[in-house]
């Protein structure tokens, strides 16, 4: 292939970091992008290159764009995957996590679309991937930001698939299941803190142990990273890529059931899933 570049966010570890890999073996020039680069010594050991960026942060995010067209001179593939996951009844969620959760989830990805856009309306090709979420597509108990910040994601995504398609330019959304990560820890983490006691606290306890286990080797409950990765490097190289990826476990037939089912009927069962008192 000729040369060509990729952006990955978040490459730091599980999905990035498949991503990244993936996209190197596929024969781009890849720049995996985390806060923490003493975690990507291996990822630098396969040919990905390693670099410092705050999604966040509009001197980081600007730093980090403009270095790799210094070098390259193009920005072919952006893929926006950085992200957390903070759980907690709405309630119990002070309000400078919940703009914490859409500044990196939302407002992030928004941030580094719009660095390297005039880059690929300048070469008339490129592609922008956005890693949603199945819970970008319905929601589940105590997750109240993150699934607004999901919803969010599906909706820029489809406005800017409009905007772009001119240009050149393809939209995909990564919309994952249940995936094998540190994401779940770290949900579960964020609930204990805001939700573990007071009136959510029974409903908590349930989906603490869902989410912890979620992440844990060898569950059953979730998907490996690479089935993530493979589907964005399918969308990276495709000649007309499908706008929607849906991959890993429960993506396709819960998100076929929010559609279909009554809204209560669908709501009973993602209660049952998740353990939730009735």
């Amino acid at each position: 292939m000729t040369h060509k570049v990729a952006l990955v966010t978040g490459a730091s570890s599980g999905i990035g970091e498949d991503a990244a890999r993936r996209l190197r073996q596929a024969g781009f020039t890849v720049y995996g992008a985390a806060r923490r680069t003493d975690r990507m010594k291996g990822l630098a050991a396969s040919g990905v290159r390693a670099l410092a960026l705050d999604v966040t942060d509009d001197a980081s995010a600007e730093a980090a764009v403009a270095e790799i067209i210094a070098a390259e001179g193009r920005i072919d593939v952006l893929v926006n995957n950085a992200g957390y996951g903070s759980y907690g009844a709405l309630e119990d969620v002070p309000l400078d996590e919940a703009r914490a959760q859409i500044d990196v989830n939302l407002f992030g990805l928004a941030r580094m679309t719009r660095l390297v856009l005039p880059h690929m309306r300048a070469q008339r090709s490129g592609a922008i991937v956005n890693i949603s979420s199945m819970g970008g597509r319905f929601a589940t108990p105590l997750g109240a930001w993150y699934h607004a910040s999901k919803y969010a994601v599906e909706g820029l995504s489809d406005a800017l698939r409009l905007e772009l398609n001119r240009f050149g330019i393809e939209v995909v959304v990564i919309e994952p299941g249940s995936i094998r990560t540190e994401w779940g820890a770290i949900a579960a983490d964020k609930l204990r803190a805001t939700s573990l006691k007071g009136p959510y606290a029974e409903q908590a306890a349930a989906i603490v142990k869902v989410l912890q286990r979620s992440s844990e080797p060898g569950t059953r409950m979730a998907s490996s990273p690479s089935v993530v990765g493979k589907a964005v490097a399918a969308a990276a190289t495709a000649r007309r890529p499908r706008t929607r990826y849906r991959v890993g476990m429960g993506a396709r037939p819960l998100v076929f059931l929010s559609k279909v089912l009554p809204d209560r009927a669908f709501d009973a069962l993602v209660k049952r899933g998740s353990g939730s008192p009735a």
